[in-house]
């Protein structure tokens, strides 16, 4: 993957936070719980945010120096489970997993690619990227293991 411009890396992010939007869309409308359709759903309006935020960056890239680095504490619950294929019939459980996995691939893609550029801004702009997904990462690992804890797991 060649990224000629910072905008170009905004807009490939851009195309992933819509994709990732449209997943937790579809994945909303098929399922029957109610709480894990409002979750799905609030994880849609959050890519769509992220979406937003790129579209703004893309314009103002003086934003780039605002952002504020976290320390996240990397649960690792996805790095033990196997890939799936998302139906519009599977469980909750199976939902979350699904959803965990699909952000860690987000994570490690960003951080591959903030590795693998020696433009500076790119490497910056990346490791960003890759911090927000992480952070999605865990926000699903801990719902599920709340989710899983109330069921006596």
């Amino acid at each position: 993957m060649e990224f000629d411009s910072i905008n170009d890396i905004i807009d490939y992010a851009i195309e992933k936070e819509i994709e990732a939007a449209e997943f937790y869309e579809e994945a909303a409308g098929t399922i029957e719980i109610v709480g894990a359709r409002e979750v799905l759903k609030e994880y849609a309006e959050e890519e769509r945010k992220h979406e937003r935020i790129l579209k703004d960056l893309r314009e103002n890239k003086a934003r780039l120096d605002e952002y504020k680095f976290e320390k996240i504490q990397d649960i690792k619950r996805s790095d033990y489970l196997v890939e799936m294929t998302y139906r519009p019939d599977m469980s909750y459980e199976d939902l979350m997993r699904l959803a965990m996995k699909r952000e860690e691939k987000a994570n490690q893609l960003y951080l591959t690619l903030a590795k693998s550029t020696d433009i500076a801004e790119h490497a910056q702009f990346f490791t960003i990227l890759a911090q927000e997904e992480l952070k999605h990462k865990n926000s699903f690992e801990k719902l599920y293991d709340d989710h899983m804890a109330q069921m006596g797991d």
